[in-house]
């Protein structure tokens, strides 16, 4: 397969309110868009989402490094985030090219979706629930750590679950906020409010290990786990039942899918683009067919276009009734406006 030509074009999407977790506060998101085109006019995209509340590479260094991609088609060296606008440009451009129904993303493939709750009052934080759940969802995720006290994040927990109802499926996200001796003591506060998963309690696998030991509440990783390896040594501690998997933070769709046969996983937007978004559709109807098809019932964080106030796509996946329907078409689906991309171009 011979490229005729490469684009990389960064660009940001406001969000519709500030999106605020522990680890900071962010007023829109950048990104960057790869886009490649075969030398019969066939076109392939790819994102890239620097993680930058999380310490990750900077968006002028991803741009760097994937307009060297593009003179030397040499991934080696690559950060994560580039290497997963590469795999998933190439995978889009391939299943373009094969343009069969097999590579087409079929209308009737849909996926369940949490909600995505942004760190606020417990008052705040109740009613963004109550919206969610208006428009169909009924698993819904808080992030926590911004408070500091376990009573904070009961009296979040509690309202929620108030305004969600007993039937509802609540996971917190706490991004390593907590040290083990306060992990140990709020999930203790919160298990009688019936969580389906905590997300990232603490730093480090083997705190993950000691945490997993003292709650009924089910651990999920995120941050601990970025690579195969990682994946592995969780497995081996038992430090969690499940993962999150971030494309950008694992390295693209391939990577993913390793990391899900040894961990039992859920597909977690990184605040991606549709592109972004798209690709981890993709990957979360592929998990039946790796080592833990059994745990399928998880609802993916791929909801998270709704927290945007602008798109870059004429065409993308859908959310209906807590669902995320993928787009119609070859490849991953998605379409570019051309004039939105270019309002958002930085």
């Amino acid at each position: 397969m011979r490229l005729s030509s490469v684009e990389v074009i960064p660009y940001a999407l406001p969000f519709k309110e500030p999106y605020v977790t522990a680890r900071g506060t962010l007023h829109r998101r950048e990104m960057v868009l790869l886009r490649v085109r075969d030398e019969d006019g066939v076109v392939g995209l790819g994102e890239a989402v620097p993680l930058s509340l999380r310490g990750g590479v900077a968006l002028a260094e991803v741009v760097r490094e994937l307009e060297g991609w593009a003179e030397h088609r040499e991934v080696g060296g690559l950060s994560a985030p580039a290497r997963c606008a590469v795999a998933t440009a190439e995978m889009d451009l391939l299943a373009r090219r094969a343009a069969d129904s097999a590579s087409a993303a079929g209308s009737a493939e849909a996926i369940p979706c949490n909600a995505t709750l942004v760190a606020g009052t417990p008052d705040e934080v109740a009613t963004q629930a109550r919206s969610w759940a208006k428009d169909g969802f009924t698993t819904f995720k808080l992030k926590l750590g911004a408070e500091s006290a376990t009573e904070s994040a009961y009296r979040t927990l509690s309202r929620t679950r108030e305004a969600v109802g007993a039937e509802a499926r609540i996971r917190v996200d706490v991004n390593e906020a907590w040290d083990l001796e306060v992990a140990k003591r709020t999930l203790a506060e919160l298990e009688p409010l019936g969580i389906e998963l905590a997300e990232q309690p603490v730093a480090g696998l083997e705190a993950m290990a000691e945490l997993a030991e003292s709650t009924s509440i089910p651990l999920a990783a995120d941050e601990s786990v970025a690579s195969l390896e990682e994946a592995e040594r969780a497995a081996a501690l038992g430090a969690c039942e499940f993962t999150g998997i971030k494309l950008s933070k694992v390295g693209g769709p391939e990577d993913a899918l390793r990391i899900a046969d040894v961990l039992p996983a859920y597909v977690t937007s990184a605040l991606d683009g549709p592109v972004g978004i798209a690709a981890g559709a993709q990957v979360a109807l592929s998990l039946a067919e790796t080592g833990h098809p059994e745990r399928l019932h998880l609802a993916h964080g791929l909801a998270t276009q709704r927290l945007f106030a602008a798109t870059i796509a004429s065409a993308e996946c859908e959310l209906r009734d807590g669902m995320l329907h993928l787009p119609l078409g070859p490849g991953l689906g998605v379409e570019i406006d051309e004039d939105a991309l270019r309002a958002h171009r930085i």
